[in-house]
């Protein structure tokens, strides 16, 4: 059986990102509405209905139901470091305790340090956050930095911390 030192589970739960997409799903129910129910064409050069129903069934149901079943994963076990970004990481990715080289709980700023949510490559190496401006920073043993959001980057910390005990 396996120890959970530490598990954490985060939404896309901020505002601006539901303000950008909820016009585009509003938008794609609208036209898919109007045209395909009422019959009326959508636009002053309408898409033809089968592409309509294309788009709709991508922006107005996919695009939704990806970001409300995105989320973040973290949980520390007995033997390291485990992450997903469901449904975009299926399984779990593993960082080995002996691959980190140092960890610590920080501050920064999403959109300056890393341009945004989600998987993101910015100025300061690879993030995986989805809200809020905690994490863990990550030093890996070949150079690279790894931020993983978290609401709890201290505890996140103290459960590294423990895990790594019980394997000395």
């Amino acid at each position: 059986m396996r120890k959970i030192f530490f598990r954490e589970v985060q939404r896309f739960r901020q505002p601006l990102i539901w303000l950008l997409i909820v016009p585009i799903i509003l938008l794609q129910w609208w036209g898919a509405f109007q045209q395909l129910i009422l019959k009326k064409p959508f636009g002053t050069n309408p898409a033809p209905d089968a592409m309509l129903l294309i788009f709709w069934l991508l922006f107005g149901i996919g695009l939704p139901i990806l970001f409300l079943a995105l989320r973040l994963e973290t949980e520390v076990r007995r033997d390291g470091f485990y992450f997903r970004f469901y449904p975009l990481h299926i399984s779990y990715r593993k960082l080995a305790f002996k691959e980190l080289q140092s960890y610590q709980a920080v501050k920064y700023s999403p959109l300056r340090d890393y341009l945004g949510w989600g998987i993101r490559y910015g100025p300061k190496g690879k993030a995986y956050n989805v809200s809020g401006n905690k994490g863990l920073r990550v030093k890996l043993q070949n150079g690279k930095e790894v931020l993983f959001g978290s609401q709890k980057p201290d505890e996140l910390v103290m459960a590294i911390e423990a895990a790594r005990e019980r394997l000395t």
